[in-house]
């Protein structure tokens, strides 16, 4: 039954996290909250190994859950479900598109789904954003003015970074892959989620 629901609730997220996998990142949010398979402060650690290894942090990310939660076959399931969507769209998409590929309603559709994408994308980046900023209370509840939650370490990295990456004329024109080893280095040696 755990190998079904994990196929389900993976297919749910493929269906409808329009945009790429950090638009999954409101369904994960909330598939968070209703199953207790990993939590928000995991997540973030999803997304960051997500994010510095290859292939679709989507991907990565279902792949992890359903690791933890069920080992190799979870995985397999999880990853299973969340690609599954996709291929029947794309499978439907090349059937259809041919005929309709110049059809008015057919473009809108690809136009409205752009801001729909956006917002997702924005949503799970606010959400990064705030966890990684601020320390993790169980509501997330983030007070902006209460200096003692925000998280000192992350907002030095992020200046520090910022200041590399736009501002630094030796190290602007780096690879993005140096500055990624860089934050990974850097939450390793001083202990981001300890």
């Amino acid at each position: 039954m755990l190998y079904l629901r994990l196929f389900f609730e993976f297919f749910k997220i493929g269906l409808f996290a329009v945009g790429g996998g950090l638009a999954t990142l409101p369904f994960l949010e909330e598939m968070a909250d209703k199953t207790g398979w990993f939590t928000r402060a995991q997540l973030v650690d999803m997304i960051a190994v997500g994010e510095s290894t290859p292939g679709p942090i989507g991907v990565n990310m279902a792949t992890y859950v359903g690791f933890t939660t069920a080992g190799v076959p979870g995985a397999v399931i999880a990853t299973l479900g969340l690609a599954t969507p996709c291929v029947i769209v794309i499978l439907l998409i090349a059937a259809f598109l041919k005929n309709f590929r110049e059809n008015p309603l057919v473009k809108s559709a690809f136009y409205g789904l752009r801001p729909a994408s956006a917002g997702l994308i924005a949503s799970a980046g606010l959400s990064v954003l705030l966890v990684a900023l601020f320390k993790n209370s169980p509501a997330l509840r983030v007070d902006l003015l209460s200096l003692v939650s925000w998280n000192w370490k992350a907002v030095v990295l992020m200046a520090v970074l910022l200041y590399l990456t736009r501002y630094c004329k030796k190290t602007k024109k780096w690879h993005p892959i140096a500055f990624i080893g860089i934050s990974a280095a850097a939450g390793v040696l001083f202990q981001f989620g300890a």
